[in-house]
């Protein structure tokens, strides 16, 4: 649906109280799309439904972050993480991405649902430095072990720095 987009330098900014949110199946199909969700990627309800949540992926963004974000959903836990998007013209968004497992009657993950939201401009700031180090390192190396090693330069950094992730990204 999206092959021919291509990164512009236009930003969208959110609102202050304006909240993206979605839901996807385990496969990270989207099974739901609020009204700004639709607007903010540029696509309309039904064109997004069906389609992988990675439609939106920003090119900027280090896989390694997804891996973290899906490892964390995936074993029952919700996180936080700060993700730039891209709408269908190429613009780009940045949102502040709480994700958590939605599990049924019997505690079995059915899919996940995420509420985002605008972050700050200096948490953005700090992301951004971040992130073009660990998209060197997956340059860099390639696959999944550039996947691996960026990984490891964020868990080294938190090391370093005595914190969680969790801890970090909300310190932001």
């Amino acid at each position: 649906m999206r092959p021919t987009v291509q990164p512009t330098n236009e930003e969208l900014v959110m609102k202050e109280n304006e909240f993206i949110v979605s839901k996807t199946d385990l496969k990270g199909q989207i099974t739901y799309a609020n009204r700004v969700f639709c607007t903010f990627a540029g696509y309309t309800e039904q064109e997004l439904l069906g389609q992988p949540h990675n439609i939106i992926r920003h090119p900027d963004m280090p896989r390694g972050v997804f891996k973290l974000l899906w490892d964390s959903v995936q074993a029952g836990n919700e996180i936080f993480a700060y993700v730039k998007n891209m709408s269908n013209t190429g613009a780009y968004y940045w949102v502040l991405a709480n994700v958590t497992p939605v599990v049924d009657r019997s505690n079995t993950a059915v899919g996940y649902y995420s509420v985002r939201r605008r972050p700050s401009r200096a948490a953005v700031d700090a992301v951004e430095t971040l992130y073009r180090e660990m998209n060197a390192i997956e340059n860099r190396i390639g696959g999944k072990e550039g996947i691996a090693a960026s990984v490891k330069y964020l868990n080294d950094l938190l090391t370093e720095r005595k914190v969680s992730y969790d801890q970090f990204i909300l310190s932001l």
